[in-house]
């Protein structure tokens, strides 16, 4: 059953606050409420100092107050408990468009003036501070980068309780407190965060404090757990294994009163929690506070409207009075509303804050809008990254060896975890793939986190692990975000075709680092870093609903001072790249990379300078000498692509050995683009250079075709440009029948140089009828045999 707000498990009742301290909580809370629908309406008179004109309000109302007395109220009472326990806080403000109540939150503490001192705390301040809001070349809705003590917007819903846990996890000495919100409530990644205390560690970890904030509505519609039987919600929450601790009302008073017994037995509850763990290694897990607070929607602002109920209703989720400017009684509404705050009585003369209302704000960095855990990048340390040349494959000559290149890299990236054992600010997250992915040479170092029930079959499990699984791609990508914006590392491994499931989640982050690097006072965070393996050409095993790689299109679609995508076509080159993007800050780095046997094409040094470029000529795989022009360009990007070019050269060495070809590999994707397109695009002069301006050039691309005309589509030699990639031909068949279904493989590529070089068409006849048979028997022989032809599956490089 729900428990009794005023009282403990063990039946005693905790400290109550005293006057003073009600007196004070209500002072900051009213004035949080006046600041909030004064951002919404006003653009001048910030005080009411006279009576309140159509000319003193904004001609485009925007904004949201439903949720903002809530959100006011928990951020009061968060900074009591900061001041009194002299706590390191970080808030997550889930409901979206929060933004009015976090920025005046963060004006009344001081550290929004202390981050723009131009929006002081007076009335000239409170002024620009009202304008500002959802007004042109001011600051958005929602709680974006633009505000202090933000590492969470709220636009997008379902996301705050993994950036909560990410922010948590190896920062022992932080509380993290999440606000939900009950239409956030319903969304599938939110639902799933639930489950993230089965992975908190309280020995190495912060806490977490989940607050479900219930208003009841949505936009228009009331949220289902709002609507549920209270038992029933109860034992939802202790189903997900928490402590509920319930606090409803709608009295001012006795919500203030309810709600501090409810965050001070909730924090003496993680303080024992993690005092055991720590001091006394109790392995049990623990059963997590949740704090359930109910309070009406737009509670405290207009009750009624044109004979309509507002408050307590989905009338009250934007704007309570829209036609304030044209219509006189919209008008006097308003000023009532505004004057029931009494700002009079929490604001000075020269509109300052009163004592009453800063008595529960605590001081310097433990004010939530100044707390360095959300602008991680004043905390960020350099990753103790290790040498390559440790980990780096031997290649005499280009084809003479194979290697499963993420198994390489995990070597790597067990020593990057060793490296950080004791400072632990490096995790690698993926649902449920580490193994598979080849990279399990990392449980050598860190086990996987696991805080719930073992058994003796169970391997890699550690209470106290970094390498954290879970199948749930959006759990992995908040638990990663949080602990990114943070300042730690982290590498997000995940099979290619679903990490789609994260679509708009990466949208949202790319978003963020976009506007955040046009803050100067964000330090730079460490880069999120996306290692897709599994990927299309390897998925035959699997089949079609394995088989997508769009992802990397998506991404490039993206801010392009914020996206980098990558495509190493073998194991050094592979470790390379990681190890550069393991060092980037304020990026979204894409590595795509297979886990199946690949040919070593370059040693270390070849692999550097190669990345290092982007994009190069391989000359000893062409056979186009310097000084003579190529007569075709044979392009690829990715491993199985890069393989079918190589032996496309091959072919066309042996049978058309007066041919000239030029062989390019691209691994960094974004080196296609025009100069002024992307800070890693090729000016024409270079592109023309490896490309050509007039000479065929037939690309084998790892995704879907039209990426390269696009990223292509303004260089000089475009209309010369002929793409082979992926065209939603798959199934389930062996991998060399992969490519030619989606004509990629080496005899399609030959046929292609045929068709497209100046008189070969009737000069190698011939030979492309040889190339075509080949395909139709390689069709045949796989239906009878369930294998690829032996000159296929036996082919290495002879160049």
């Amino acid at each position: 059953m729900p428990q009794d707000a005023h009282k403990d498990r063990d039946g005693t009742t905790p400290a109550v606050l005293t006057d003073e301290e009600l007196r004070a909580l209500d002072a900051h809370w009213r004035a949080a409420n006046y600041l909030a629908a004064g951002q919404i309406y006003l653009m001048a008179n910030p005080l009411l100092t006279e009576p309140l004109t159509a000319g003193h309000i904004k001609p485009r109302l925007l904004g949201h107050w439903g949720t903002s007395p809530g959100l006011n109220l928990v951020y009061t009472h968060l900074n009591r408990v900061i001041k009194a326990r002299g706590l390191n806080a970080l808030a997550v403000w889930g409901p979206g468009h929060g933004g009015p109540s976090v920025l005046a939150n963060s004006w009344l503490e001081g550290s929004y003036t202390g981050t723009y001192p131009d929006v002081t705390r007076d009335t000239e301040g409170m002024a620009r501070l009202f304008r500002q809001f959802s007004f042109p070349g001011g600051v958005p809705s929602h709680v974006a980068p633009e505000v202090p003590g933000s590492i969470h917007e709220g636009g997008e819903l379902g996301y705050s309780l993994a950036h909560a846990y990410g922010a948590a996890l190896d920062n022992p000495d932080l509380l993290v407190a999440c606000v939900i919100g009950d239409g956030e409530a319903e969304t599938g990644p939110l639902a799933g965060s639930w489950h993230a205390n089965k992975f908190l560690d309280p020995v190495h970890d912060g806490a977490v404090l989940p607050i479900l904030h219930l208003n009841g509505y949505k936009i228009a519609n009331p949220t289902v757990l709002a609507r549920i039987p209270e038992p029933e919600l109860d034992e939802l929450l202790r189903g997900y294994g928490h402590d509920p601790i319930h606090v409803t009302g709608d009295d001012p008073v006795q919500i203030h009163r309810a709600l501090a017994e409810a965050f001070d037995r909730a924090l003496d509850r993680i303080a024992e929690f993690q005092r055991t763990a720590r001091e006394e290694r109790v392995t049990e897990r623990p059963r997590w506070p949740v704090i359930v607070l109910r309070t009406p929607k737009g509670w405290t602002g207009p009750a009624e409207v044109d004979g309509e109920p507002v408050e307590g209703t989905w009338r009250s989720h934007q704007v309570p009075l829209a036609g304030v400017r044209e219509n006189p009684e919209h008008l006097r509404q308003l000023e009532a509303w505004l004057r029931s705050y009494r700002p009079e009585e929490l604001f000075d003369a020269e509109g300052r804050p009163t004592a009453d209302v800063l008595a529960c704000v605590p001081q310097g960095e433990r004010r939530l809008g100044a707390t360095p855990h959300a602008n991680g990048g004043l905390l960020t340390r350099e990753l103790p990254l290790p040498s390559l040349d440790r980990f780096a494959v031997p290649v005499d000559k280009p084809g003479a060896g194979m290697h499963e290149p993420t198994r390489v890299l995990g070597g790597y990236v067990e020593q990057v975890m060793r490296d950080t054992a004791t400072r632990r600010d490096f995790r690698l997250v993926g649902p449920d793939e580490t193994a598979s992915n080849r990279l399990g040479a990392v449980f050598d170092a860190s086990g996987k986190a696991w805080q719930a029930q073992t058994i003796q079959v169970d391997e890699h499990l550690d209470r106290h692990g970094r390498v954290m699984e879970v199948l749930s791609e959006h759990l992995c990508q908040g638990w990663l975000e949080g602990y990114l914006l943070t300042g730690r590392h982290g590498l997000f491994s995940c099979y290619e075709a679903f990490v789609h499931i994260v679509d708009s989640m990466v949208n949202q982050h790319v978003k963020w680092l976009k506007t955040s690097r046009e803050l100067a006072w964000r330090a730079p965070v460490p880069s999120l870093n996306y290692l897709l393996t599994s990927h299309v050409w390897r998925q035959d095993h699997n089949g079609f609903s394995h088989q997508d790689p769009g992802f990397v299109d998506h991404v490039l679609n993206k801010s392009p001072e914020a996206v980098r995508v990558y495509l190493p076509p073998d194991a050094n080159t592979l470790l390379s790249v990681t190890d550069h993007v393991l060092r980037t800050r304020d990026y979204v780095n894409v590595v795509v990379a297979g886990k199946q046997p690949c040919f070593d094409w370059l040693s270390l040094d070849q692999a550097r300078a190669h990345c290092a470029r982007g994009a190069g000529i391989w000359e000893w795989a062409g056979s186009a000498d310097g000084d003579r022009e190529p007569d075709v360009v044979l392009a690829c990007a990715g491993d199985v692509p890069t393989q079918e070019v190589l032996a496309a050269s091959g072919l066309l060495r042996r049978h058309l050995p007066e041919l000239a070809v030029r062989v390019v590999n691209v691994v960094d994707m974004a080196r296609l683009m025009p100069q002024g397109d992307h800070p890693h695009g090729m000016p024409d002069s270079e592109y023309d250079g490896l490309f050509t301006t007039d000479k065929p050039v037939i690309f084998a691309y790892h995704g879907y075709p039209w990426l390269i005309h696009r990223l292509a589509y303004r260089r000089t030699g475009h209309k010369n440009l002929h793409v082979r990639g992926y065209r939603e031909m798959g199934t389930t068949t062996t991998p060399f029948d992969m490519v030619v279904r989606n004509d990629l493989d080496r005899y399609r590529l030959v046929m292609d140089v045929i068709d497209r070089v100046p008189g070969l068409g009737v000069r190698a006849a011939a030979v492309r009828q040889r190339m075509a048979d080949v395909r139709s028997r390689h069709d045949a022989w796989i239906r009878e045999h369930g294998t690829d032809l032996p000159e296929v599956a036996e082919w290495t490089w002879t160049g």
